[in-house]
């Protein structure tokens, strides 16, 4: 099996959502502070050793996660169309990253959005 690293790094942002047609409390008005963990994967470690610095990676997720920071999410694309779920929010921050970050040597791999300290949900694609 070829050798393989993941590097993580872990950032936050707070924004408040409703969810659409949710039969409970979630459909009103709240908010989180979220925690959003982002894994990038390569078989192949550049010149110094590296797979990527962690500060770009770091650079890159405030990038997107200032988007949705201190805002209303159903009122952001694309979460004016779609529900602003934990399951949505980190497929969206996926594929944005993806767009910021993947190249013939790294990969974005997973990201994982805490909703809570105790709920979480992971995305990646194969």
């Amino acid at each position: 099996m070829p050798a393989r690293y993941t590097l993580k790094v872990v950032s936050d942002f707070a924004a408040a959502h409703s969810l659409r047609d949710y039969p409970g409390d979630c459909r009103k008005l709240h908010g989180h502070n979220w925690k959003v963990e982002v894994e990038v994967q390569t078989a192949e470690l550049d010149e110094l050793g590296m797979a990527i610095d962690f500060k770009s990676v770091k650079q890159l997720t405030k990038k997107v996660t200032d988007e949705l920071d201190h805002s209303y999410l159903n009122e952001i694309a694309p979460f004016d169309t779609i529900n602003p779920t934990a399951e949505n929010i980190a497929a969206h921050i996926y594929r944005r990253l993806c767009d910021e970050i993947n190249g013939p040597r790294i990969r974005v791999y997973a990201v994982t959005i805490w909703e809570t300290e105790r709920a979480c949900v992971r995305y990646t694609e194969d």
